[in-house]
């Protein structure tokens, strides 16, 4: 049987249909797998053992329609449900299945604060749309293949990120998905340990004013030691060269300089994980890291939270304005952003490796 599956969008999404795409592969007899997406995850889907071929949205939309036709699918499943899928299906004339977006619950969530909305992850109402097919959730969470040549040799980072490191995902699509920096550097103090931060290149900038705040206090810290060193009765006379001095931050702004299968890689070999709502997130899942999860404007309950993985969520509970949107926004319609100025930074941290 030949089926094709349709996502468009976006790198979280993308991540969150892996188990429909292995479910496929796995369970259908003689499933050949087609993914249809954009070009720019191509180097999620083409690492991907479980598809056959991928299909791309590079020209116009036509242009595509006759491509999959030459495919003669037997089954399509539409894990976007949107215009241009429902376009994709007609043309294609064949039995199909959609994952419902419970657009109505989300709307009643956003504008009047009820929440209608089943407790069960998008992952889950993404595999029942595989349903039909005879696919059940088999219990082994989200995939995600880097390839060999984007494996990252930790050596490449400085002595001190080498032992081990938090990876900290500072970006996310919308505005509203992020930590305003003086919460991100707030939150970094409070780590104690080296911090890698992940992002784009558009968080680069972010990423360079968060690690030059920790260069200048680490500077000053060097400072304050010699004029105390002196005095051994100082309780911050620390001897040299001693393993006795207290856990401090360290960044190394990664932002830009990795593609997303390096950062991923990055993710992979991390200690644990703190990240936005955003694409990241979700591969940290698929290595089953343990995720600090930030959320702003949007809420866990519309069903993305880290899947099948140890996390922890830190929001700010109680505020009658959130969610105020099930995406986000380029700032707070409000203009107060308390939904990330006041999120409580509560953390129970995992011990180093040197146990500190």
């Amino acid at each position: 049987m030949k089926i094709l599956v349709l996502r468009f969008s976006s790198i979280g999404d993308i991540v969150l249909t892996t188990p429909v795409i292995r479910g496929l592969k796995q369970q259908v007899p003689g499933a050949q797998v087609h993914y249809c997406t954009k070009p720019a995850y191509r180097s999620i889907i083409e690492s991907n053992p479980y598809v056959d071929k991928a299909h791309y949205l590079t020209g116009t939309l036509g242009e595509l329609v006759k491509e999959l036709q030459a495919e003669r699918f037997d089954f399509v499943v539409d894990l976007h449900n949107n215009l241009r899928t429902a376009m994709i299906k007609l043309r294609l004339g064949v039995h199909a299945s959609s994952f419902d977006k419970l657009n109505l619950q989300k709307w009643l969530l956003v504008r009047f604060k009820i929440n209608t909305l089943p407790h069960v992850h998008i992952v889950d109402r993404y595999l029942a749309a595989a349903a039909p097919l005879g696919v059940r959730n088999d219990g082994k969470g989200l995939d995600y293949f880097i390839p060999t040549q984007d494996e990252v040799d930790l050596e490449v980072l400085p002595a001190d990120f080498q032992r081990g490191y938090v990876a900290f995902a500072i970006g996310a699509q919308h505005a509203t998905k992020r930590l305003p920096v003086e919460r991100i550097i707030e939150l970094c103090g409070l780590l104690r340990r080296p911090v890698v931060l992940l992002g784009g290149p558009e968080d680069e900038s972010t990423g360079h004013v968060i690690e030059l705040h920790f260069e200048q206090q680490r500077q000053q810290a060097k400072t304050d030691s010699l004029v105390v060193r002196s005095v051994p009765d100082s309780p911050y006379y620390f001897p040299r060269n001693t393993d006795k001095r207290p856990a401090q931050t360290l960044i190394y702004n990664a932002c830009g300089h990795f593609s997303l299968n390096q950062s991923a890689s990055l993710v992979r070999q991390a200690q644990f994980v703190v990240s936005h709502d955003t694409g990241l997130m979700h591969i940290a899942a698929a290595f089953k890291k343990e995720i600090f999860s930030v959320w702003g404007n949007t809420v866990p309950a519309f069903g993305m939270y880290p899947y099948r993985t140890e996390f922890r969520i830190l929001e700010r509970e109680g505020l009658s304005c959130r969610p105020c949107s099930k995406i986000g926004y380029a700032k707070c319609p409000l203009g107060h952003f308390k939904c990330m100025r006041e999120i409580p930074f509560n953390l129970d941290l995992p011990p180093t490796r040197d146990g500190r």
